[in-house]
């Protein structure tokens, strides 16, 4: 069974960090892309950020300098590093596996991980 799994999300204050994890199962990663969505409340889905793979990432101007995206194909799985976040950050986060970071945030997405970001 193909899928896509996301983990890590929780309740953070503002300026912490979480580190989001997107395992793949049923399928090799390493010829896809990884690319990470949000929705946040009230909002439409969003782009955060993408990694090829060949390793070259792409963020969104608002969460560069503070998120990170990375790959561990040896262990079949995408993580976002989110450093400082900010309470607009709130949302449902979203792993994607694209041939190329195009088009990806309306495709087929995992489940979820909600992250909150409040005092």
């Amino acid at each position: 069974q193909v899928q896509l799994v996301e983990s890590g999300g929780g309740l953070v204050q503002p300026g912490g960090s979480l580190r989001l994890s997107c395992a793949a199962s049923g399928f090799r990663l390493h010829n896809y892309a990884i690319g990470w969505v949000r929705q946040s409340p009230g909002k439409e889905r969003e782009a955060v950020g993408c990694i090829t793979s060949d390793f070259e990432t792409y963020y969104r101007d608002s969460v560069k300098g503070r998120f990170s995206i990375s790959r561990d194909n040896a262990k079949n799985t995408g993580y976002l590093q989110m450093n400082n976040l900010k309470p607009e950050d709130t949302g449902i986060y979203y792993c994607a596996a694209p041939g190329a970071c195009v088009g990806y945030v309306a495709g087929s997405l995992g489940q979820g991980t909600q992250v909150t970001v409040s005092s």
